[in-house]
């Protein structure tokens, strides 16, 4: 994904909550749209675009589909941001 799309994904509030709620480790989609307060359809499209962006990984364990960040993602994100650094 280029870093303009990436740009456009990390633009939206909820999405950087979804992210934010991550840091502290996996979560079930249930749990995610409880502490969001949104519908399963919303948390479903937000969630989608996250995964499209590289920067959710889901895999399912027993009945549940767990999310945790991609952390891969925004440590080559840093590298790209780095490269406009200023001289010091």
């Amino acid at each position: 994904m280029s870093e303009t799309n990436l740009f456009k994904v990390l633009a939206d509030k909820q999405r950087r909550d979804i992210l934010e709620m991550l840091k502290g480790g996996p979560l079930n989609a249930g749990e995610i749209a409880k502490r969001l307060g949104v519908t399963p359809a919303a948390l479903s499209y937000h969630l989608r675009l996250l995964k499209e962006a590289d920067l959710i990984i889901e895999y399912k364990q027993k009945n549940f589909i767990y999310y945790e960040i991609n952390t891969s993602v925004f440590e080559e994100l840093i590298i790209w941001i780095k490269q406009f650094g200023g001289r010091k």
